[in-house]
């Protein structure tokens, strides 16, 4: 088995993060083949305070365009078999990667392994709550409420990308939610219950806070599942379950502030989907 791990950093104004994540990638016991940051046009200085600072690492630039182009971009200039992706402001036990390409290796199928995580809010650490529970396995069930992989704490086979796609742009949130599922239908996944990921909160720039009302993205990711991916009975009743359920919430929401259109355009396409299964 191949262990090469391209590490993949998107980043938008995360400068005063994006250290501590790279000093955690370099300190692996299982050391990369390379480190790709992409920096999705910052204006903080990042790419020059990388090129001076960190020559070592592959730097990519672009006008800023969102998450999931930075990590496509990543990915496909990347080199290894096996894709790792950091958050610009999470970071990484030393012993990460060397724990999931061991696992990966042990089990010989699977094309994801990820990991339990340590959250902290504003410096302070923070017990997530049950729904936030990690597993492995078959885990589309856990896929729907909502995102039940953090993207710092996954090592994906490269073969996953070609097989069910990139991150899709059209999500400025939720683009992971979106992937786990497509992925999470298809095959199960590894887990290692061991806390290998720092995950922060609390930022003012963070999606949750500059999109209100998050599962107005994930209504789109489950309608594009159900509309284009091939389901079993069990998973397709499941996840139209789902969509109903966030529709109902976010569409009386949305009515009240006037976006009574957008609903029924919601409500018209999941109405088609009945219709094909009848």
């Amino acid at each position: 088995m191949n262990t090469d791990v391209s590490v993949i950093i998107p980043t938008h104004n995360r400068r005063h993060t994006l250290e501590r994540a790279l000093t955690s990638v370099v300190q692996q016991r299982h050391p990369p083949h390379e480190i790709i940051v992409v920096d999705d046009g910052s204006t903080d200085g990042t790419a020059d305070w990388l090129r001076s600072t960190w020559p070592a690492v592959t730097l990519l630039e672009q006008d800023n365009r969102g998450v999931s182009a930075a990590r496509n971009r990543g990915i496909a200039r990347s080199s290894a078999t096996w894709i790792a992706l950091l958050d610009s402001d999470d970071a990484w036990h030393p012993d990460k990667l060397a724990h999931q390409i061991a696992a990966l290796r042990t089990d010989g199928r699977c094309r994801l392994c990820h990991t339990d995580e340590t959250w902290y809010r504003n410096g302070v650490r923070v017990n997530p709550r049950q729904r936030h529970r990690k597993s492995g396995g078959h885990i589309f069930m856990n896929c729907l409420p909502l995102c039940a992989i953090s993207p710092s704490a996954a090592v994906i086979h490269r073969d996953v990308f070609e097989d069910i796609g990139e991150f899709d742009v059209s999500l400025p949130a939720c683009e992971d939610y979106d992937f786990w599922l497509r992925l999470c239908a298809r095959e199960p996944v590894l887990y290692i219950d061991d806390a290998l990921v720092i995950k922060t909160g609390g930022h003012d720039d963070q999606l949750s806070r500059r999109y209100p009302a998050m599962d107005r993205f994930r209504i789109q990711s489950l309608l594009q599942l159900l509309e284009t991916v091939e389901l079993s009975p069990e998973n397709y009743r499941a996840a139209l379950d789902t969509l109903d359920g966030k529709l109902t919430v976010y569409g009386n929401g949305a009515r009240k502030r006037g976006r009574a259109d957008e609903v029924e355009r919601l409500q018209a396409r999941r109405d088609a989907l009945t219709e094909r299964t009848d």
